[in-house]
């Protein structure tokens, strides 16, 4: 984490110089430590998230003129089992990873129940307790809301 943020600000303030603040706000870093770390290979991880970003990549990010692919409409865990049918083994948390960092998601499909719609002209009800539901004994404030609860037989009840 500090050397990404050496390497993003170097080039205005040097390597030596954010070193020595850093290390005077309690993360302590030599510039050797970064210059290893720039010398790093990248790791087996980093790779492979790089083929795999491409290959995702291909069904969520169409190419100009191109339909959207059916597959682009898969959340991670069809996407996950779509990759294993196509012969890339990969981990399930690998996919919801890679896709939460690029922004990609599945499409929905559920509807959420919508039961009123606030009138904003209407008068509100007036805050008896002060917004206090702390009480210091039972059956000393009772508080009501009218609302609706899934019920187990299907519906809900209002």
């Amino acid at each position: 984490m500090s050397c990404r943020l050496i390497d993003d600000h170097r080039d205005r303030f040097g390597v030596q110089p954010i070193c020595r603040v850093l290390t005077e706000h309690y993360r302590p870093i030599a510039p050797r430590t970064y210059y290893a770390w720039c010398k790093r290979p990248p790791s087996k991880r980093a790779l492979s998230d790089l083929v795999l970003v491409e290959v995702l990549a291909g069904y969520y990010q169409p190419r100009v003129g191109e339909k959207r692919k059916r597959e682009s409409l898969y959340g991670a865990t069809k996407m996950w089992a779509h990759l294993e049918r196509e012969g890339i083994t990969v981990a399930r948390c690998t996919v919801e990873r890679l896709m939460r960092t690029n922004g990609w998601q599945g499409v929905v499909r559920s509807k959420r129940v919508r039961t009123t719609e606030a009138d904003p002209a209407a008068t509100r009800a007036p805050d008896l307790v002060d917004r206090e539901f702390g009480v210091q004994a039972p059956n000393e404030l009772a508080v009501a809301d009218f609302t609706y609860v899934p019920m187990a037989t299907g519906p809900f009840g209002y």
